[in-house]
């Protein structure tokens, strides 16, 4: 991913109408200091059709943690968020990493099937914890538990869902 991707993962998570938006500078941000972490889907209409948005926490090296994934409207429901996961854990840069992390929301229930899916897929733990309570938000928000999930082991290719 490319700083020039940045205005178009904007849109695709405004459109997706239940991820969280951050401001466009957060996302072209993102996509300069992180693009080697994210992954992007276009469309056959050359728009995004579902986006990655990932880094390494820097004090967990075979981690990646997954801050969103946005899956356009249209193109839900064909099993994209999953393919997109797959791939963008083959990506160079993530190749090292043992561990899947993300926080979701209990009222999340797409985001929650999708990754106990990919765990199931890498025939490997999902342990969920508290991790974001609610108090810790300076607005009304829901708490976001982590998933952590792994050890994915490398050596095994994934098993068909």
């Amino acid at each position: 991913m490319r700083p020039t991707d940045g205005a178009a993962l904007w849109r695709l998570v405004r459109a997706t109408g239940t991820l969280e938006l951050n401001s466009a500078y957060f996302y072209v941000l993102f996509a300069a200091d992180f693009g080697a972490t994210c992954l992007v889907a276009e469309g056959d209409d050359g728009e995004l059709c579902g986006a990655v948005i990932a880094y390494h926490p820097p004090t967990q090296p075979e981690t990646a943690f997954v801050w969103q994934v946005g899956v356009r409207p249209d193109c839900q429901g064909q099993g994209l968020g999953l393919t997109l996961l797959e791939q963008w854990l083959a990506l160079p840069a993530n190749r090292s990493c043992r561990w899947v992390t993300a926080t979701v929301a209990e009222d999340n229930i797409a985001s929650r099937a999708l990754f106990l899916r990919l765990a199931r897929k890498y025939n490997t733990d999902c342990e969920i914890r508290p991790h974001f309570t609610a108090d810790l938000f300076p607005v009304d928000h829901p708490a976001e538990p982590l998933y952590r999930i792994g050890p994915i082991n490398r050596g095994t290719p994934p098993v068909p869902l």
